[in-house]
């Protein structure tokens, strides 16, 4: 479903991705996972057409996307839900949601996929009417995720879902992220956390200095020692 050639990308004149091929499969999870800052998340924005591509090519369900702005790559199904809690501060939680589904392709079946969102996260339908502000940091990155769900996506692509949350959230959090890969959903995850990466991936991708130094299923990576005592912390 996403295919990415050569990819090189950064800000201005410092380049931070330095030649990314990669694909992911349509119904897979793939997880990048490496040190902070190198570029990841950078990755990410390219990929969405936040940022420039200086050279490479990236397809999306067999088309060229490299140069397409990013309003045009969500009506095609690419989805990215960014690091944070990006969410509308003074907007309920249903207006959020309904802003997720601003696209053409998701507004003929907002009501559906709503409906969807609250049966993986029964928390924010409790909160419907609530003030995103109000929120607790796990209900926001649930309103977050559920928001980028709304877009009807083919592909979603979230960052750092874990992100500056307490232990027993991010296993919620991770649950829900479970059921949402067990629907056959596309997912491109970045996640610094390799052991929650690798309950739901179906391949991992190391990244380092901005480049892909190592791709392979995720339980094969994984029981790799050198990448244990880096990534892990566990020396045997």
């Amino acid at each position: 479903m996403l295919e990415l050639t050569e990819v090189v990308a950064g800000y201005g004149t410092t380049t931070v991705v330095h030649g990314i091929s990669l694909d992911v499969g349509e119904g897979e999870c793939s997880v990048l996972v490496g040190p902070n800052g190198h570029g990841k998340t950078t990755l990410l924005r390219a990929i969405s057409g936040l940022i420039r591509v200086t050279s490479g090519s990236i397809r999306f369900d067999g088309a060229e996307i490299t140069r397409e702005k990013a309003e045009k790559l969500v009506e095609r199904g690419l989805i990215h839900m960014p690091q944070g809690d990006l969410v509308f501060p003074d907007m309920t939680v249903e207006e959020n949601l309904v802003l997720g589904a601003f696209a053409k392709r998701a507004s003929r079946s907002a009501r559906r996929r709503m409906e969807e969102v609250y049966d993986i996260f029964p928390r924010l339908l409790e909160r419907r009417s609530q003030r995103a502000r109000t929120l607790s940091g796990g209900e926001r990155r649930m309103l977050a995720i559920g928001r980028a769900l709304m877009g009807d996506g083919r592909l979603i692509m979230v960052d750092e879902p874990s992100l500056g949350l307490a232990p027993v959230i991010v296993d919620e959090v991770y649950a829900q992220l479970r059921r949402i890969v067990a629907t056959g959903m596309t997912v491109l995850l970045v996640e610094e956390n390799v052991s929650r990466a690798q309950t739901l991936a179906d391949r991992i991708h190391l990244v380092e200095n901005g480049a892909v130094v190592r791709s392979a299923a995720g339980s094969e990576l994984l029981d790799e020692q050198a990448l244990r005592e880096t990534y892990l912390g566990v020396s045997e």
